[in-house]
């Protein structure tokens, strides 16, 4: 399944020349997911109160095309991965079909402590 994000580029995202700053990107990217998790019903902050919260582990992004100063793009994520303690997404940029930037994140679940806990059963039901 795969989940679809619109962003429309303002000129706050964009460097003089009116191209997206590369690290935005990593912006977009983190809106669409929190979008994402909260339309699978999940509750950051009910989970937080909890002590449990998600950490970004890792990204490996490429950046393919640029972005401008105007445009309406898409994010869409889907799920690569999930095992004990980690969600694995692929989440592409694109402008009207056309890829501009290409990411797989490493999403950790853990305690408030910074240490590794499983994914509670609630969430791996509803990514699976």
């Amino acid at each position: 399944m795969t989940y679809r994000f619109a962003i429309r580029v303002y000129y706050e995202d964009t460097d003089m020349g009116g191209i997206v700053y590369h690290a935005n990107f990593l912006k977009f990217i983190e809106r669409a997911r929190s979008e994402w998790v909260a339309g699978l019903g999940l509750d950051q902050n009910a989970m937080r109160d909890k002590g449990i919260v998600f950490a970004v582990r890792r990204v490996e992004a490429d950046y393919l095309l640029p972005a401008r100063y105007g445009d309406d793009l898409e994010v869409q994520t889907t799920t690569a991965s999930v095992s004990g303690a980690r969600l694995v997404m692929d989440q592409v940029v694109l402008r009207g079909g056309e890829r501009l930037f290409e990411a797989q994140v490493t999403v950790a679940c853990m305690n408030m402590a910074g240490q590794p806990v499983r994914l509670p059963a609630e969430v791996r039901k509803r990514l699976h």
